[in-house]
């Protein structure tokens, strides 16, 4: 099955809180990205943003520049649907993170939850890196949250790569200047704990 196969069953087979990364607020991406842009006009992307209520807070915190990207065209679909006549207001892109064309310099913040982690393979995740170099403008930043040291090994039925904040940066190199880092530890719908881990940075 392909990539993009998978997230597709995923997202038409289960709603968008019996998925374990689900929660109704993303708190801790919403205080980076608001530490990132007060300027409510900057350009946001949420790369993996799926069925994530994350763009509905954007949105609703008046932020008019905001991109939704995901692989699985299922859940754009939920996304859109849940914020109806609002959905307008938003970008929305279906597409494989590694090989999606997306215009140089757009954006102001990137933020990524849970999508890194899955790129087992150094080929993607250098292409993922090469995205963000070219698409996040001098002086933006990028917000990319992993399984943490002592997350779980595997997801959705997905081996998973887990980072610390030396090992995360690392992967992006020096032109991306680590600003902070955070520890979160997430609860799934079920009431299993998974620590994730933030890095918050720059790009010089």
């Amino acid at each position: 099955m392909t990539t993009r196969a998978h997230w597709e069953t995923v997202y038409q087979t289960r709603s968008e809180d019996e998925v374990s990364w689900y929660r109704p607020h993303l708190d801790v991406s919403l205080r980076l990205i608001e530490d990132a842009a007060p300027d409510r006009g900057a350009a946001v992307i949420d790369v993996g943003g799926g069925e994530s209520t994350l763009v509905d807070d954007l949105v609703a915190r008046g932020y008019g520049d905001v991109t939704v990207l995901d692989i699985s065209q299922a859940a754009i679909d939920v996304a859109r649907a849940r914020l109806a006549a609002t959905a307008a207001r938003a970008h929305w892109i279906t597409g494989d993170i590694t090989r999606v064309e997306l215009d140089a310099a757009r954006y102001d913040v990137w933020h990524d939850r849970a999508v890194f982690h899955f790129l087992t393979e150094a080929e993607d995740r250098a292409a993922y890196v090469r995205q963000v170099a070219r698409a996040v403008r001098p002086g933006g930043h990028v917000i990319v949250a992993t399984f943490g040291p002592e997350g779980p090994e595997k997801c959705s039925g997905l081996d998973v790569v887990r980072y610390d904040a030396g090992s995360l940066h690392g992967e992006f190199g020096a032109k991306f200047r680590l600003l902070d880092s955070v520890t979160e530890l997430h609860e799934t719908p079920w009431g299993t704990p998974q620590q994730f881990l933030y890095c918050f940075c720059r790009v010089e």
